[in-house]
């Protein structure tokens, strides 16, 4: 398996992986088809990335990072193919977005996720992020945690 950046070659898994991970464990937001539909829009021309974890031309899982600010990104729109789970892609992909982070200098990572996603909290504390308080007007309604990793 290798990580690679995004390509336009990818854009469906991109769409196609998110859309099927959040029909399964929530619902898709007209925000998440609206970004999922247009990255080179709302991700790529903003500045953001976005990720590919790739065996034999198959898209295993993706993840972006999705600009805030000039030091400050999203750790955003992680999936992974459903028969993968469990294989650690989603670890890897998160690995590499730390390491690119800091050779590209960033401040810190910030993430939105759901306290249901237990092991998913997991794995972002044991990453490092730590908990901050939820904005009033989050941009998805599901929710319920903020987490950042400071990386200065």
């Amino acid at each position: 398996m290798e990580i690679v950046s995004y390509h336009p070659k990818y854009n469906q898994a991109f769409y196609d992986l998110n859309i099927e991970w959040l029909e399964t464990f929530f619902y898709v937001e007209d925000y998440d088809g609206e970004v999922l539909s247009k990255p080179d829009k709302y991700i790529i021309s903003k500045g953001g990335h976005i990720f590919f974890a790739i065996e034999n031309d198959i898209v295993l899982g993706t993840v972006a990072l999705m600009k805030e600010s000039q030091a400050s990104f999203e750790l955003t729109k992680m999936a992974v193919l459903p028969n993968q789970r469990g294989n650690k892609i989603g670890q890897q992909l998160m690995q590499h977005c730390i390491d690119f982070a800091k050779k590209e200098g960033f401040d810190r990572l910030f993430l939105y996720s759901n306290t249901k996603l237990e092991n998913a909290i997991y794995i972002y504390r044991k990453y490092g992020f730590t908990e901050i308080s939820v904005e009033p007007n989050s941009p998805y309604d599901r929710s319920n945690i903020k987490m950042e990793l400071i990386l200065v």
